[in-house]
């Protein structure tokens, strides 16, 4: 079991810190507004979990899931994200965000900026399109006909086998996008988006991302 770092409280966070515990992780996780705004999600997640700030929970993790508004990236602790795997959860949401000229140009993408903003960490995206609700609600073992798929994103293979196993263990197949620069297909408004669907059903979707 490993020490996890999730920067970001919201319902994706505070469902994969959920899934983590349960699997005997041990897990920090820290949110905008301060460690002790925590403490009903701590006391819920266990012994096993800690609220701390956004530096110390990076510091914290072998391996960290940013899940904050995009907007918001550039207040990450680059330093104590360095040598890790950082797990991106972000989609662009302009009503959030604001607008950002390279993503409305459909010249970057949400993780490639992450990985612009974390030069010495290794960008994975997870869990961005899927709704909280069924990521602890909506898994099954591996072989289980229909099983549902998650696509995932990285520039490293090594990031993309650590993935694999983590949605394997939330009860979910893996399907690889490609690099980053290919994250686009399996974000927001395209046929793969918070829909559920198997490994081929998925690839499909994929095939069919109009950017």
């Amino acid at each position: 079991m490993t020490h996890v770092g999730i920067i970001g409280a919201g319902h994706i966070g505070s469902a994969v810190a959920r899934g983590l515990v349960a699997q005997g992780h041990q897990v920090a996780i820290s949110n905008s507004r301060g460690p002790e705004t925590l403490s009903d999600l701590v006391a819920e997640l266990g012994e096993n979990a800690q609220a701390l700030t956004a530096k110390d929970a990076a510091a914290f993790g072998e391996w960290v899931v940013v899940t904050i508004p995009l907007k918001a990236i550039d207040g990450l602790p680059v330093d104590e994200l360095a040598g890790k795997f950082v797990v991106d959860t972000n989609n662009y949401y302009w009503e959030r965000d604001g607008h950002i000229a390279e993503l409305d140009e459909k010249k970057t993408t949400t993780s490639r900026m992450l990985q612009e903003r974390l030069p010495q960490s290794t960008v994975v995206k997870g869990f961005n399109h899927i709704p909280a609700a069924d990521i602890l609600a909506d898994g099954a073992p591996a072989g289980t006909p229909g099983r549902r798929a998650l696509a995932t994103s990285s520039d490293s293979a090594d990031a993309v086998t650590f993935i694999t196993k983590i949605y394997d263990d939330f009860g979910f197949d893996t399907v690889n996008v490609g690099g980053l620069d290919e994250s686009w297909r399996v974000e927001r408004d395209q046929p793969a988006y918070v829909v559920r669907q198997t490994a081929d059903e998925l690839r499909e979707n994929l095939a069919r991302a109009e950017r």
